[in-house]
């Protein structure tokens, strides 16, 4: 089944639902980090940096991608937020950093390194935001006012869609090889 970013949170509970507390967001975040150091690990330096066509990402540019994210969208925001409450955020162009990382070159290792690294500073980060702390804003230029709770939630949401892209990497490289096995996924095959 495809997701459909338009049903999550509906529901007779949905407007009722909590934000995610800084603890239970740093859980969720040690647990993305786990699985895409995992992933990429048995990816390997060769189809690690395999884009499965051309303009999409392979695996390494995925957590490269992670690894910008978590400096400049999540971490570095709230630090941000942190020293100037109300501060004028910009975007960032994702696809020209991605493409100066050069990250479907490097060695699985050092984008670990690097990932894990800046993760577990986030982490600590997260761990150490108070209650009080939660409703200060950023004003960012596309989307208006974003809070640090807002962001800590975007993060394991955004963490989670960037796992299914590694995941579908892989599927995209095994699936010509996988024969009259392909009808089991798709009748047409």
């Amino acid at each position: 089944m495809a997701f459909d970013p338009t049903s999550v949170g509906r529901g007779a509970d949905a407007a009722s639902r909590s934000p995610l507390a800084p603890d239970r967001v740093a859980t969720l975040l040690e647990a993305a980090e786990t699985h895409v150091i995992a992933e990429l690990q048995a990816l390997g330096d060769e189809l690690a940096g395999w884009r499965p066509a051309p303009g999409e990402w392979s695996a390494n540019e995925c957590v490269g991608h992670l690894i910008e994210a978590d400096r400049r969208g999540f971490a570095g925001r709230i630090e941000r937020i942190r020293v100037a409450d109300g501060v004028a955020e910009e975007g960032w162009d994702q696809l020209a950093v991605a493409a100066a990382r050069r990250d479907w070159e490097r060695p699985v290792a050092d984008v670990i390194e690097e990932f894990r690294n800046g993760r577990r500073a986030g982490i600590v980060l997260v761990r150490s935001l108070g209650l009080g702390e939660l409703g200060r804003h950023a004003v960012h230029a596309t989307v208006g006012v974003v809070t640090i709770s807002d962001l800590l939630q975007e993060w394991v949401f955004h963490d989670r869609n960037h796992i299914r892209q590694l995941l579908k990497n892989a599927q995209a490289r095994v699936w010509p090889a996988m024969g009259g096995t392909r009808r089991f996924t798709d009748p047409a095959a």
